[in-house]
């Protein structure tokens, strides 16, 4: 008799690009055949129940396997959440799937699966704040699962795994601690509901860029050698280990590549970090020194 645990997992996805998914199913290491067929971690094995672009299942079926998972699974179900949450209107403008001949918004699934489940990850910074659906002027009254979680009471626990896409790494390890683990504890999530391990210091404080912010050399166009700051690289105020992880098995990330941060795993992406290529203002921005000063003081 096996002694390897299933633990039953539903994947939902909203107001979605798919580009979440995109992502997380080109994980390299290990990859997305590993994750869904063999051990996550020893003794631990996710059974995908429903995912909208490869499950092979579709119609009635589909929506049964994710009913079925929810009545006979309670409590022992992760949910992973996926895109935009629509509001307005009683949700009316995203439906997933029928019910007695009635469609029904999305933001239903999410409250009813996500008071169900053992633990939900809202992943991708639309489910975990909003991200550009959620920009101005937002006519469907988009919102993020915590934001609806808050709303209708749903204590259940959430992780945010922000970023737009978020890198498969910080999926696949949020996933693999929870079974490894069990659900968070205290200060292992940040304010934002983050996994420190992955969101836990500035993309400026590992910048490969950093030096020429410090000496004050600063890039005039892009291509130029400099920091980038002054050309819109919103890397000073966003939490996220791109300049450690890299992106593409490693190959390369955006300040890498020349492009500034555009800060996708913060909340005020994107409406309130301003343009794409225009500097930051009125925001604490850290110097060389500063660490050190704060702890002599």
């Amino acid at each position: 008799m096996s002694d390897i645990k299933e633990i039953p997992a539903v994947w939902i996805g909203g107001g979605t690009c798919g580009g979440c998914s995109i992502s997380m199913l080109n994980t390299v290491a290990p990859s997305i055949k590993q994750v869904l067929i063999d051990e996550v971690v020893p003794g631990r094995h996710i059974s995908l129940r429903f995912h909208m672009n490869i499950s092979a299942g579709s119609g009635d079926r589909a929506i049964q396997a994710i009913e079925d998972t929810g009545r006979n699974d309670e409590g022992r179900f992760l949910l992973i959440i996926e895109g935009v949450v629509p509001t307005a209107d009683g949700g009316r403008y995203c439906t997933v799937g029928e019910r007695d001949e009635e469609p029904i918004p999305f933001y239903q699934w999410v409250v009813d699966l996500g008071r169900k489940a053992m633990a939900v990850i809202a992943l991708g910074t639309c489910a975990s704040f909003g991200g550009i659906p959620g920009a101005r002027p937002n006519p469907t009254g988009v919102k993020g699962v915590k934001e609806i979680f808050s709303q209708e009471a749903v204590t259940t626990p959430l992780i945010n795994v922000p970023g737009c896409p978020p890198h498969p790494d910080w999926f696949v390890g949020t996933v693999a601690k929870l079974l490894l683990k069990g659900l968070p504890r205290q200060g292992d999530l940040d304010d934002l509901l983050r996994p420190k391990e992955f969101y836990g210091l500035l993309i400026h404080e590992n910048c490969p860029r950093r030096p020429y912010f410090d000496e004050g050399k600063f890039a005039k166009k892009f291509g130029d050698p400099g920091c980038l700051y002054e050309l819109g690289c919103k890397g000073p105020i966003t939490y996220a280990d791109c300049p450690i992880r890299q992106w593409n098995n490693g190959v390369n990330w955006c300040i890498r590549s020349g492009m500034g941060c555009q800060g996708c795993t913060q909340p005020e992406f994107p409406d309130f970090l301003g343009s794409f290529y225009e500097k930051l203002t009125d925001v604490d921005i850290p110097k060389i020194g500063d660490y050190w000063r704060r702890q002599e003081e």
